[in-house]
């Protein structure tokens, strides 16, 4: 009882400190900032699913982020469909495309499983370079639409960008917390640590792999099409990149992989740094 108080006070502070900063400091630059913490720091909670709880390091999460982008961008171009129903595709196709996916990585241990996820990321980044319906290496562009919610366009101000992405981290937050809590994060931590004895108590391994695998890809995909409406812009080099995996990764080990603030920790470090060298160094 004492932890879930403690947990809620934590995060109401902090949700608090992240909606009144921008209204204090007003600065673009500085809601920017605000927006890729929060985004990558969801981002990384959910990879922690996978790669800190259940062990299991994954190096080809952009496969999930770009096809989350793409599917907000893609029909939004072709058809006008609102970026929300967008999202709510990305998030179908990522876990379906997770379910596939595991059947066979699973079967490999440590860095063999690491490699494969990364050479499986490679090859839908050249598959989606070489799509013509979505025009290849050169990218799409959204189009230029009235802004609102429906839309997930705002021009004028950065600020419901920064709002929703501190919806996004409210929820992956309450949800990790409460998986750590129950027999699925027990469950999670045993394959981790002793993957042996949990199978010898009867814990289905591999079953609870793919549990952790479809949860963090879904996650993965939401921010992903959140991200292709708030730049505007994806091309195959920047969604799908081996950056965008590496980077999640890094967040993680940064602030400590298994732990619940640990990506936010690492994003508080790393995201800071990242966007203030690129204005500093050009």
């Amino acid at each position: 009882m004492q932890t879930t108080k403690r947990f809620v006070i934590t995060l109401a502070g902090i949700l608090l400190v992240f909606a009144t900063a921008p209204l204090v400091i007003a600065s673009v630059h500085f809601q920017h900032l605000l927006i890729m913490l929060l985004l990558y720091t969801t981002l990384s909670q959910a990879w922690n699913l996978i790669g800190g709880y259940a062990g299991q390091v994954s190096f080809g999460h952009a496969v999930f982020f770009g096809i989350g982008a793409y599917a907000a961008m893609a029909p939004l171009n072709q058809w006008g469909l609102t970026p929300w129903v967008g999202m709510v595709i990305g998030g179908v196709i990522s876990v379906m495309v997770a379910l596939v996916i595991g059947v066979p990585v699973f079967r490999l241990k440590g860095h063999y499983f690491a490699i494969s996820t990364f050479a499986v990321a490679e090859v839908i980044k050249e598959l989606f370079s070489s799509w013509k319906w979505v025009d290849g290496p050169i990218g799409l562009d959204a189009p230029i639409l009235e802004q609102g919610f429906y839309n997930l366009m705002f021009y004028k101000t950065k600020l419901p960008y920064l709002y929703i992405t501190l919806a996004f981290f409210l929820v992956v937050m309450v949800l990790t917390f409460r998986m750590e809590r129950s027999r699925m994060g027990y469950y999670f931590r045993a394959i981790k640590q002793r993957p042996d004895a949990a199978q010898a108590m009867g814990v289905n391994i591999s079953l609870y792999k793919q549990y952790a695998f479809v949860i963090s890809a879904l996650f993965t995909a939401i921010c992903g099409s959140f991200y292709a409406m708030y730049v505007l812009h994806i091309e195959p080099a920047t969604v799908l990149s081996l950056d965008i995996s590496m980077k999640i990764v890094l967040v993680t080990a940064l602030g400590g992989a298994g732990s619940l603030w640990g990506p936010l920790l690492g994003a508080m470090v790393l995201i800071p740094l990242q966007e203030y060298s690129r204005i500093w160094l050009g």
